[in-house]
């Protein structure tokens, strides 16, 4: 599951942004609105959390752009703004939740994992597939074909990231900050290792080859 974080302080960014990522989601953070905007506008993502104080562009004017546009994904406004007034207009204005600083982490992942569960429920398609692969991202089962795959934690949260990008290619970097945040030294085998298990699972004896090296790059999953 793909999230988006609009919030320009860096210290919360980057502690929400750590505490999804190892909740298993995927985080991208924009510090700025306008910016933020932008990548609503241009991905697909399953949730947004948007802070209203933000520069360049502020959240409710960046709520109300994304819904004027028919862009229906659910936004948790987390804001230091919390008089009933702001959270009606915040209401008003489409956003599905609110939440105000200073907030509980376990409170916030929570409410995530409510809005998440409601859009999977509605009109977000829960299944990815590439060619005979197919993964359920609520009952976080695989198929290759007929076969069911057994996946380990980290082998799911890698097929999904890889299958969320479908024919892009993704860096090790990038793996590394998605799967597991900014723990590991870029220079690490770790990615390699964990791409090979999933290889070994998702395209041996499986038939045809869905991950791809491209060298000095990174990996790609797509049709061959």
């Amino acid at each position: 599951m793909r999230i988006l974080l609009i919030e320009d302080d860096k210290k919360i960014a980057a502690f929400v942004e750590k505490g999804l990522i190892e909740a298993r989601f995927f985080v991208d953070v924009a510090l700025d609105g306008e910016n933020g905007l932008k990548m609503a506008e241009n991905a697909d993502y399953n949730l947004v959390i948007l802070d209203i104080m933000l520069p360049k562009c502020d959240g409710l004017s960046v709520l109300e752009a994304l819904r004027q546009r028919g862009i229906q994904t659910p936004i948790i406004i987390l804001s230091a703004r919390e008089s009933v007034d702001d959270k009606v207009k915040g209401l008003q204005l489409g956003c599905d939740d609110y939440i105000a600083k200073p907030f509980s982490f376990i409170e916030l992942l929570a409410r995530v994992q409510a809005q998440v569960r409601r859009g999977a429920l509605t009109n977000q398609s829960v299944v990815l597939k590439c060619q005979d692969l197919q993964i359920d991202l609520r009952s976080r089962k695989v198929k290759r074909g007929n076969t069911v795959i057994d996946l380990h934690a980290k082998e799911f949260m890698l097929l999904e990231y890889l299958m969320t990008n479908l024919e892009v290619v993704v860096t090790k970097t990038q793996i590394l900050e998605k799967v597991w945040g900014y723990d590991f030294d870029p220079q690490t085998n770790v990615v390699d290792v964990l791409v090979c298990r999933l290889r070994n699972k998702v395209d041996k004896a499986q038939g045809e080859k869905l991950i791809h090296t491209i060298r000095g790059v990174g990996y790609v999953l797509k049709k061959s």
